[in-house]
């Protein structure tokens, strides 16, 4: 009889971690689940710099839109807004705590940012991932890859300097 598992080792982090740096949105994923499973459950990389619209999960009736966060190396500066926009919360989640992780309730809007190099965090959320329904941006918030993201990761950076 086989065993079939999948492990998470410093060689799985450093491998993604390189995918990330290479990669124009500075993160990389690297999936635990096929993409149709009711069960999300990856690790996400992150590299500071990298910008994350704020956005929201809306699930269908019966679905749980949860999203929840551990960080297994690194740090996060994770971020709440209210529906203008505006920052209500935020959270600095460390693999060497004192706060580690964290689950989000569905239709909160959020982002994150990495604030040490080869950042790890393992999600999990109720799939199955579909691209075009998955998230609900924050619209007054700027695309990926322009000059204005790249000012908001620094402005919101400096809220974890402290």
């Amino acid at each position: 009889m086989t065993v079939h598992i999948k492990r998470l080792t410093q060689s799985l982090f450093d491998t993604v971690a390189e995918e990330a740096l290479m990669s124009p949105r500075l993160r990389q994923n690297h999936n635990f689940h096929a993409l149709p499973d009711t069960v999300q459950r990856f690790l996400n990389v992150l590299q500071p710099g990298s910008y994350v619209r704020p956005h929201r999960h809306l699930r269908p009736k019966g679905s749980n839109g949860f999203e929840f966060f551990m960080v297994l190396q690194g740090e996060i500066g994770f971020l709440a807004f209210d529906e203008q926009g505006q920052v209500i919360k935020t959270e600095h989640l460390k693999a060497h705590g004192p706060t580690y992780g964290l689950e989000l309730a569905e239709g909160q809007f959020h982002s994150l940012i990495a604030l040490t190099p080869n950042t790890v965090m393992f999600e999990l959320k109720e799939g199955p991932y579909t691209p075009m329904k998955d998230k609900d941006f924050l619209p007054q918030f700027p695309q990926e890859g322009t000059e204005e993201a790249a000012q908001q990761v620094l402005t919101w950076t400096h809220l974890f300097s402290t």
